[in-house]
């Protein structure tokens, strides 16, 4: 998995124009292709495209790309080529079991083999962790074994195979001729071809390789994508005893790069299209960001945008409303639900079908349900959902509400629907993430209450927001959605935690030091820059140290549970050195949510809060956005002159944070965020910032820099144990990384 850059407006244009400048130039004659018929010894005689049945705009450019090509005859390449049909991963069920073709769970170890990350430590708990392929990815994998089926199978010696997003360079037929050439000469030395990439996107820190010429190199790894390339019958066998595909198929296959005969051109004479939105997605990415590898910008490849709203759904409770809202929220609609009101700015814009309205999805909304004659007037372009108790003739959506919405579009999602992503997307005009539709419990109808959302007292400063589908864009008046919990913690708690641990030494149960990194840090965090003492408590430095991977050193300390909502506390004496962040916030990954209590060192007398939001149930893949919805507070004091208590109380319905005691920001729902709803792990950690705009320029010559924690408290509800976890020493996790590229 390699990621490009999204397309610019800008480079959108240049794009088409240098196309259309090539289209105006004559034709390209290679005589590597044979004419149906004819002989070319060795020669490529057939051409297959592998493309979705629905995709018939990729269909027909790849046909324009395949006519500028003339064959040894003078005939276009349209003569030899046929289309294969691709399997659509849409269509497969998100735990898609392993079989003979494709296992579809593989490791970071696989990923790092391909690309191996030099500025990154692993764990070997992260080195191992399974990761499974999306839909998109299974499906590519399954369309490449099928195309190489076909070719073991037929009469070719050698066919050129396409993904149908690619496009020729000007000089493709001069160059292919050229490599041919030397193929021709390898294969009488008894080297017969096996693969031979014409495409690729060599890994960022450049292939391992043998130069055999100038047009011409043998790969041992390190090539990602797989949309053009040439393959002989004989190579086609070998990937099929190969079999099965383990991981992304661009990945799995340098893997094999030893037991076959691969080369590649020198330079690229194909690529895939710039103005063709990618339909696959990246199951590695929630990995590659939690080690360093790429940071939340480069990952956030959410590109699913609403086609049709206002959505409005109604139904009996108990018949998956909240499940039905995290749905829509994943496709990327922002989505009130389980309140009996709205708050009367939104309701009077809603009603009026006024512009300027913060949602696009109502879901279970109470007041709405006595409106549904007026939604339908104003609205007749609007998609309406019921959600129903049972399936087939069991069906329950409620008689009043499946009467109001008699003749206007409407699908029901039965809680018995084996594949309630297919009716929900065939019914909103929209492909389904790769992730499963999120199955959670109906949280009922919460009461909207009449008080002033988001004040606290305190003065704050709004920070950029992310371009998110989930933060509502700050705009006048609106305080979010301050509702009632329906949902008591002990409806959500498995096992109730409080405790006061005094950090005067380290509990193992409780506590793990992390030794690893991420992309925003200067430091690697390790174990020993974390010094516990009686009466000081623990004390998190950060120093110039050349550790290969990083100049400096850090600390940072991390629960080994994760929790559902309570309240978190710590006494804190934060660094005052410029470029350090002292940190103490929860979080976690796939998605990623998190909530923040941060102190930098050049403004130690503000306090930076923040919250991330993505949507999704357990292992969903979302990691969008790497500003959140951060705030600034003044503190009226130097938070690096004296401890200090930190408290972040997170329940359902909102976040509010104090410090000694004293309230000085909160959030309800859609202020400007969701409210995070999924475990999450405690952290405390001091480390320097890359970015200066976060924290001021890092002043090296100041460091040591330290943090100071006097004790950690809390009251929360353990959600998962992970206490027998063992967390690897640095030298144990450089070792798996070593191993994993050698």
């Amino acid at each position: 998995m390699n990621l490009t850059s999204p397309l610019t407006k800008l480079g959108g244009m240049f794009f088409r124009l240098r196309l259309a400048l090539r289209m105006a130039a004559p034709r390209t004659r290679c005589d590597v292709f044979a004419a149906p018929g004819a002989t070319v010894d060795p020669g490529i005689s057939r051409v297959l495209v592998i493309s979705l049945d629905s995709e018939s705009l990729r269909w027909s450019r790849m046909k324009q790309e395949l006519d500028r090509v003339l064959d040894s005859s003078g005939s276009s390449l349209l003569e030899s080529v046929q289309r294969h049909s691709a399997v659509d991963g849409r269509e497969m069920a998100e735990d898609h079991p392993a079989d003979a073709e494709v296992d579809p769970v593989y490791t970071l170890r696989d990923q790092l083999f391909v690309e191996p990350q030099p500025l990154t430590r692993p764990t070997h708990f992260d080195l191992e962790k399974p990761i499974r392929m999306s839909r998109a990815e299974v499906g590519v994998a399954k369309s490449h074994v099928a195309v190489w089926r076909r070719i073991a199978d037929g009469d070719d010696e050698y066919v050129l195979v396409l993904e149908d997003d690619v496009w020729f360079h000007s000089a493709f037929g001069r160059r292919l001729e050229q490599a041919w050439t030397e193929v021709s000469r390898e294969a009488k030395r008894g080297r017969g071809l096996d693969i031979l990439y014409v495409s690729y996107l060599e890994v960022k820190h450049g292939a391992p390789k043998s130069e055999l010429s100038q047009n011409l190199f043998r790969p041992t790894r390190g090539l990602w994508h797989l949309c053009a390339y040439v393959v002989s019958k004989k190579g086609a066998k070998k990937l099929l005893r190969s079999l099965p595909c383990c991981g992304p198929v661009d990945l799995w296959i340098n893997r094999h790069f030893k037991s076959l005969n691969v080369l590649a051109v020198r330079h690229p004479i194909a690529s895939q299209r710039r103005d063709t939105k990618s339909s696959n997605s990246y199951s590695v990415l929630p990995s590659l960001t939690s080690i360093g590898a790429i940071d939340s910008e480069e990952a956030s490849l959410f590109h699913i945008r609403p086609v049709r709203s206002p959505v409005f759904a109604f139904g009996p409770e108990g018949s998956g409303h909240t499940s039905l809202a995290s749905a829509l929220l994943m496709l990327g609609y922002r989505c009130c639900s389980d309140v009996d009101a709205l708050p009367p700015s939104e309701l009077e814009r809603l009603l009026r079908g006024h512009d300027g309205r913060v949602f696009d999805a109502y879901v279970n909304v109470g007041v709405l349900e006595e409106n549904v004659n007026v939604l339908r007037s104003i609205y007749p372009a609007a998609k309406f959902i019921l959600t129903a108790v049972g399936a087939g003739d069991r069906v329950d959506v409620g008689n009043r509400v499946r009467d109001l919405l008699a003749g206007v579009d409407v699908c029901v999602v039965a809680s018995d629907e084996s594949d309630k992503w297919k009716v929900v997307c065939e019914h909103l005009e929209c492909a389904p993430p790769a992730c499963p539709y999120p199955e959670v419990r109906d949280i009922g109808q919460r009461r909207l209450l009449a008080g002033e959302a988001g004040e606290s007292g305190q003065k704050t400063q709004v920070s950029e927001h992310d371009a998110s589908p989930w933060v509502v864009e700050p705009r006048r008046g609106w305080r979010g959605v301050e509702c009632s919990d329906v949902t008591s913690l002990k409806s959500v708690a498995r096992q109730a935690v409080g405790f006061c641990d005094p950090m005067q030494k380290l509990d193992e149960s409780r506590w793990c030091l992390r030794s690893d990194t991420f992309t925003d840090n200067l430091a690697l965090f390790r174990p020993a820059n974390v010094s516990l003492e009686a009466m000081d408590g623990a004390t998190l430095s950060v120093r110039s140290e050349d550790l290969g991977v990083r100049e400096f050193s850090a600390g940072s300390i991390c629960s080994r549970d994760r929790y559902l909502y309570g309240r978190f506390e710590a006494r804190i004496q934060a660094s005052n050195v410029p470029g350090i962040v002292t940190g103490f916030f929860l979080h976690r990954n796939s998605p990623r949510q998190e909530i923040d209590v941060e102190i930098v060192g050049n403004r130690p007398n503000h306090l930076c809060v923040n919250v991330y939001y993505n949507p999704g149930g357990e292992g969903a893949r979302f990691d969008y956005g790497y500003r959140g919805a951060p705030s600034l507070i003044a503190l009226g004091f130097d938070a690096s002159s004296a401890p200090h208590s930190y408290a972040i109380e997170w329940s359902p319905s909102e976040v509010r944070w104090f410090v000694d005691d004293h309230l000085v920001h909160r959030r309800v729902l859609w202020d400007p965020t969701p409210i995070p709803d999924l475990p999450m792990s405690l952290h405390v950690n001091c480390w320097p910032a890359r970015s200066a705009q976060l924290a001021g320029r890092l002043r090296s010559g100041r460091l040591p820099a330290r943090a100071r924690v006097e004790s950690i408290a809390l009251e929360t509800n353990a959600a998962l144990s992970a206490s027998h976890v063992r967390v690897p020493t640095s030298t144990d996790a450089m070792s798996q990384v070593r191993r994993s590229v050698e």
